[in-house]
């Protein structure tokens, strides 16, 4: 009986040792795996034109009421509107979902969809690619009712494959990867719908876990021989629509750079190529602006280059959704410390579609930077989030670079997990589109015109020791939605 039980007790040993190396084998490969050619782009600086900075503003007026002023999409359905060739819409959240919130917001997702399928039955030969997350389907659990009418008027829509991207949360997905992923998923009706209205499997919670996302926001069209594109903060999701948000508008090479980097993405997907893309079109060399594409792992790149290229006395500001990234927190330190003058302004991390948050990772990486020397104040949000990725260095000479896109500066964000696009514009100050966005965000850090966006530090300082201990956590696991 001994020799029994010593035997079963064996057996169960070398199956648990066996399940190990299982999780271990999956999590590290998912860490390191080789990524799908085409990601990380890092293209060379190219003439433009064309060139627009473009801001969505919510703010509270002298009498307390909020008021919200919108462009980004605006000039989305322009660009759709006036193409005859081709479209390619590459958006984040593509969905009516509000969660808790009781305000009422544009629907941004209908006007997408309403505008693409009205541009396809103008011109029936042209070629409309959507490309989106599956987070939009609930990750197959719940059909998207945007994306059935965009197929069923020829539209293609191409939901990324995400398991081909590196694992953000290994610790979670060498568990999901072999013993839940091969099992999909499909409409079902265990579990409330954790975004809004209806019901999903358990499959959908679990594939949501895995905390990655093709997080890209863009559009490249043809106009007249050319193409032009616009990358932007801001999604085509409802809940979403009062949000703060940058874009920035562009003619030139560098739509070509975007270009590739999205047939990128469809071909890993198992999408079409986009074959009836114009040639990106010519700059003149002496244009005094250039557009630089950059995603994921070259983001952090560019921005690293930005922050540590600013000298004693020149300008740093930065506006950010999330900031948590731990290289580009210690360069803003170091910046501050060399004597540049750094201003952040950031999102307080307290609204959520309705829900309440607990200022993670902002507020204590605030802390931080407040205790180096940076000047820091918070958007004062009212339901919505400060949700622009922008950052800025203006040296001594009067030249400028603008970084803005996709991109929070996280993790999960920056080092090759998520899908992101950003662009950095180089020129002079004077530079209408340069002075725009210096201009933004003086209005915003000053309170001007009668607009209130912003409060010092001191109104959200959170500087007691488990928000730091729960920040420094998660952005190293990856058990975090940041």
């Amino acid at each position: 009986m001994a020799t029994k039980k010593s035997s079963v007790r064996r057996y169960g040993l070398g199956l648990l040792g066996v399940l190990a190396i299982v999780l271990l084998a999956t999590g590290l490969y998912g860490v390191y795996k080789p990524l799908p050619e085409g990601v990380g782009m890092e293209a060379p600086p190219r003439p433009a034109t064309g060139v627009r900075f473009l801001a969505d503003r919510t703010y509270v007026d002298e009498q307390g009421t909020r008021h919200t002023e919108q462009s980004i999409f605006d000039e989305i359905f322009r660009l759709i509107e006036q193409a005859e060739r081709f479209v390619l819409v590459d958006m984040f959240l593509f969905n009516a979902y509000q969660g808790q919130l009781t305000d009422t917001h544009r629907a941004l997702s209908s006007e997408l969809t309403d505008r693409l399928i009205a541009q396809k039955k103008r011109h029936p030969d042209m070629q409309i690619l959507v490309i989106s997350d599956p987070l939009n389907t609930l990750y197959g659990g719940l059909p998207s009712p945007h994306f059935q009418r965009l197929e069923a008027a020829g539209i293609s829509v191409t939901l990324t494959d995400l398991p081909r991207l590196r694992d953000s949360n290994p610790l979670y997905s060498s568990i999901w990867r072999p013993f839940i992923q091969p099992w999909g998923n499909s409409p079902g009706d265990t579990l409330p719908n954790p975004f809004g209205e209806g019901e999903v499997s358990l499959r959908s919670y679990l594939a949501l876990i895995n905390f990655k996302a093709n997080h890209r926001k863009l559009l490249i069209a043809d106009e007249g021989e050319a193409l032009a594109a616009l990358v932007t903060s801001a999604n085509p999701h409802d809940g979403s629509s009062a949000h703060g948000n940058v874009a920035l508008r562009f003619s030139g090479p560098a739509t070509g750079d975007l270009l590739q980097s999205e047939a990128a993405v469809l071909e890993f997907s198992g999408g079409p190529a986009p074959s009836q893309a114009p040639e990106p079109g010519d700059v003149p060399s002496s244009s005094e602006l250039t557009v630089q594409v950059v995603t994921e792992r070259a983001v952090e790149r560019a921005a690293l280059a930005l922050i540590d290229g600013a000298n004693t006395n020149e300008h740093l500001d930065m506006a950010m959704f999330y900031l948590s990234d731990r290289h580009l927190v210690r360069a803003l330190q170091e910046a501050a410390e060399r004597g540049v003058k750094v201003r952040v302004l950031l999102d307080p991390n307290k609204d959520a579609f309705g829900r309440e948050k607990n200022g993670v990772p902002n507020r204590p990486v605030a802390h931080e930077l407040v205790s180096a020397g940076v000047a820091l104040r918070w958007c004062d949000t009212h339901g919505e989030q400060c949700h622009a990725k922008w950052l800025m260095h203006r040296d001594a000479n009067g030249a400028a670079r603008m970084l803005l896109g996709s991109t929070n500066f996280t993790r999960r964000n920056l080092h090759n997990l998520n899908l992101e696009t950003s662009v950095v514009l180089r020129g002079p100050l004077a530079a209408e589109p340069l002075t725009s966005g210096a201009q933004w965000f003086d209005e915003r850090w000053h309170n001007r015109r009668g607009r209130h966006y912003s409060v010092d530090y001191e109104v959200y300082a959170d500087e007691s020791l488990w928000p730091r201990l729960q920040y420094r956590l998660m952005e190293a696991t990856g058990l975090s939605t940041f």
